[in-house]
Formats: C-alpha cells, structure tokens, sequence
C-alpha cells in the first residue's frame, strides 16, 4: 500500500565552505534581508511562476527582499543551492535527491506538482509501445534528471534498460526547447520530457504521445517538481520559511480555482522571460497533464533514489532527513 506524506503531515547544515566562503548571506542568528529564489520557466514551475505574477511571495515577505533567478535545468539549479547562490526555490526531485545523497545541504520543504511529463515519440516512427523503444535513441532533459528516472523505470517493466545501463535504449540529453529540431531531423526517435514541451513535440514536430502523464512511470504519483530550501536558510530564517510556504500554498490553491487566468499569467511570464508567446491552447492541453499540489509521496522519492543508484548516479539510495514538512505543517495548521 503506497504511503503518502501529504502536505498537511509532518535537513542539513550547509557545509562550512558554502557558509563562510561561496555566498551564503545567513550568520547564525541573522535574519535575512533578501530572499535568492530560484525556479525554471517551465509549465511544471507554475506554482512559482503564478505566485511570483500574483505577488504572493513579496506580499508575505513583506519588507524582506525577493531576488528571482530562473535556471535551464535542474544541474544548474542543484550547483547553485549547494554553492549558497539561491536559498529557495522549485526543481524536479531527480537532481534534488541526487545532490542531497552526495552533499545533504537542503531539504525538501513540499511538493508543487505532480505528474507534467510525458513520453512522445516521432509521428513517422513504428514505435506503439514501449518494447518497440528497443535500440531507439530517446531525449532527456539532462542526465539525471526526473524524466530520466521515469523513463528507466518505465523501460524497466518491460524488461529494456539504457545502453549506460548495458542495455540497448541510448538516452541523448537535449534542451527540452531544442529537442522538437532534433525531430524534425529525425536525429532523435522520442522524447521523455516535461510540459509544455511535450505538447510542443505533438504540435510543432508531428510527435505522437506514447504514454500520457497518467500512464508514465508512477502515472498521477509521479512528483514532478518539488520546494527546496538550504538548512542554512530554513533553521535561521523559519519565519520566512513558513511565510514562503504560505505564498506556495496561495499560489497551488489559486491555480486549482482559476485554471483559465494561471493560463495566462503563465503565459505572460514566460513570455516576458524568453521573448516567446506560448499558444493558450497549448498551455491548457500541457496544464491538463499535471496536478499542482503541496503534497508529497514519499515512496515514489524512495524508489526515484533507488533507481538513480541503480543508475550509478548515486553511491545510496537512503534518503533519510531527505523531506521535512514541518514548516508546511504549521502552515496549514493556521
């Protein structure tokens, strides 16, 4: 029976170096005065980007300052969290794990959103099922991240595995943005990406959908982005930790009750980060293919970290002192 850890259920100190010397701005009992927040200009971001549009996060900091920074992928937003660049943010739970078991100087604080990844495959292709992914070359987002683990568990069940895993399956790490070229090209035959970029695949690139949000990996479960926040910031700060949350939790409850306007204050925002307008369609199609959420299952983290050590991306798969939800908690007590 699947155990969840919801969000209304129930870390780390950051290594001397990241204190003293790569940019962490906490003392011991200093009280921040700007928060450096982190996040990707992704459909599975929305949480963040919504509650950034409303100006929930600067309207429970008040007086604090809000420093936004957005990041490709989730690599880069792990170096930077574990070099004491950003404090806070939003990033898949793959990179997440991956860095924790290497280097336990964050913690996962609640979930944002399940499911928004998607298997797509080319439309001129003969793949129908996952067998038929047999000595075909698949995209992913980068090297161990979340789309990587869900397509090798996916491979998994049906007995493939990924040539890095001795196995026939060749995974090429792509931009999600630039992977609908390498479709065209036919340099590639699928994609596990996340939304909205599998919506892209479909309607830019001819791609079909192999398998939907639902039926990829651990299907309606699967955590797809997830809160981070460094110890160092959370323990000297809990306050703002907790008033974090509180915009986090707005923002999840504002997009379940005005689907249509997150539409387009998404689309506002990412537009204004990346000079592109995103068709509302799209975004409505892509959005219907994840659940925003502050929930977390916490075994589906568990089998994501056995699966990044069966992938020899870690040398453990413990990730005890991994989720702490208390500062969540005490913001949905009230």
């Amino acid at each position: 029976m699947k155990k969840f850890v919801k969000g209304f259920l129930s870390t780390i100190a950051l290594a001397a170096l990241v204190v003293t010397g790569c940019g962490s701005q906490e003392t011991a009992g200093k009280p921040a005065e700007t928060v450096r927040f982190g996040y990707f200009p992704n459909l599975t971001h929305m949480a963040a980007i919504v509650g950034l549009e409303k100006g929930f996060y600067q309207e429970e900091l008040g007086k604090v300052k809000l420093e936004t920074k957005t990041f490709p992928n989730g690599g880069l937003f792990m170096e930077a969290m574990s070099t004491g660049q950003i404090d806070y943010g939003y990033v898949g739970p793959g990179p997440a794990m991956n860095n924790y078991l290497k280097n336990p100087t964050h913690q996962l604080l609640a979930g944002a959103v399940n499911g928004g990844a998607v298997l797509v495959v080319r439309g001129d292709s003969d793949i129908n099922s996952l067998k038929d992914l047999d000595g075909k070359r698949i995209a992913i987002p980068v090297i161990g991240s979340t789309q990587d683990i869900m397509l090798r568990k996916a491979l998994k069940e049906v007995g493939l595995s990924t040539k890095t895993s001795g196995g026939t399956v060749d995974m090429i790490a792509q931009a999600p943005a630039d992977t609908a070229t390498l479709f065209l090209q036919k340099d590639v035959d699928g994609a596990s990406t996340q939304e909205p970029w599998g919506v892209n695949l479909e309607t830019k690139a001819g791609g079909k959908l192999l398998l939907n949000w639902d039926q990829f990996a651990w299907g309606k479960d699967s955590t797809n982005t997830v809160v981070l926040g460094t110890k160092a910031f959370t323990e000297t700060n809990p306050e703002l930790t907790k008033k974090l949350l509180k915009a986090h939790v707005r923002s999840i409850e504002f997009i379940r009750e005005n689907p249509e306007e997150a539409r387009k204050l998404m689309i506002k925002h990412l537009k204004d980060l990346t000079g592109k307008e995103l068709n509302e369609n799209d975004i409505k199609a892509a959005m219907e293919r994840s659940e925003a959420t502050y929930e977390v299952n916490e075994d589906v983290l568990k089998e994501m970290a056995a699966i990044s050590k069966e992938a020899g991306y870690t040398q453990s798969d413990n990730i005890d002192g991994f989720v702490n939800l208390s500062y969540l908690q005490e913001v949905l007590k009230k």
